[in-house]
Parts: structure tokens; sequence; C-alpha cells
């Protein structure tokens, strides 16, 4: 759906019929922190973007990996960096999963594999899977047994309030596409 395909009622839940059910995602009385970047001289401010752009790119799609194992507390810390990613209404309409039992890794990987099948068999364009003959890229998927973690995102349409009313996530394929990015920032800088 494009941005000039969207009403407004596409935004509007359960909720907005009954005004007893409006409240905030956040409470109303939580101060906005004003963000104030230090000063940096334009130098520094350029040093810095050119550092971080060099960094991004070295940054290359791989589909083998090492299987030695990721220290709890880097997965910890890469999970939270994407949570820092900006939400419709601050919503936050992701759930991320570390999986590192192997047969939880080979049953994703079962389920990823049927799927990728139907669609280079019959999904996608035959022009798609020519464009994809360079990189060798088939329905078998090994690196999901292979890697030591897999880190699944999942988008939430919605949650539940304390008081079991549903809570509506705004934005929230794009919201949690942006914190996927995150997320490979925060591995790319790993």
């Amino acid at each position: 759906m494009s941005a000039a395909n969207v009403s407004e009622r596409d935004f509007r839940d359960d909720s907005d019929e009954d005004p007893e059910l409006l409240v905030p995602a956040i409470p109303e009385d939580t101060p906005h922190i004003v963000y104030q970047p230090p000063r940096r001289t334009d130098d520094e401010v350029l040093r810095r973007s050119r550092e971080y752009y060099e960094l991004m790119a070295q940054r290359r799609t791989v589909r083998t990996f090492s299987a030695e194992p990721i220290p709890q507390d880097v997965l910890d810390n890469l999970i939270k960096t994407a949570g820092t990613s900006p939400s419709g209404a601050h919503t936050e309409p992701w759930t991320f999963v570390v999986v590192q039992d192997p047969k939880t890794k080979e049953a994703i990987r079962n389920i990823v594999e049927e799927e990728e099948e139907l669609n280079y068999s019959k999904r996608m364009s035959r022009q798609w899977v020519t464009d994809l003959k360079p990189f060798s890229t088939k329905p078998v998927k090994p690196y999901l047994t292979d890697a030591p973690a897999l880190v699944l995102v999942f988008r939430q349409a919605y949650s539940w309030r304390p008081d079991g009313k549903k809570r509506m996530h705004y934005y929230s394929e794009i919201s949690t596409a942006i914190a996927a990015g995150f997320l490979l920032a925060a591995i790319q800088v790993r």
C-alpha cells in the first residue's frame, strides 16, 4: 500500500470508537527529552561520517558463517542496539528472538528451504531467478544451521495493553524494517 493509498481509516482501531479506551502508548506525563548532540567541529563531523561510511561500505551479504559461538553479552548488545530504532508513536512493533538450539535452527532451516523452493519454482519471476544466478543463491540454506545464532525479527501489528485491550502499532512494517537495519549495522560494528 503506497502512502497515497492510505486513508485515515487505515490507522483507526476499535478503541477509536470508545473514548474511554483511548490511552496513550506511553504515559502523557512522560517528559520529552530533547536530544542535544555533543558539539563537534566541522572537521570532526566529516571525519566521523567518513569513518562510519567506510565501516558500512565493508558490509557484505554473507551466506557462510563460522560455527564459533557468539558471547551472550554481544548478542544482548546487538538486540539492545536494534531496539533503539525509531518507531511510530514509540510503540516498538518488533520482537527479536535469538535462536541457538541446533534442533530449532534445523526446524527453521526446513521451513525456510520449503518456502524458498516454492519461491524459486512458482513465486519468483524467471528474471528474478536469473538475476540471482551470479550469487549462487538457491533454495538450500545451510548457513541457517551452520551459524552459531540466528536472530529472528518479527513485526507486531499490535500488542495488548494491561487492561486487555488492543494497542495498535503504527507504521509497524517500516519501523520493524528500520530496526532490522539497526541490527545489521550493529552486527557490522561487532
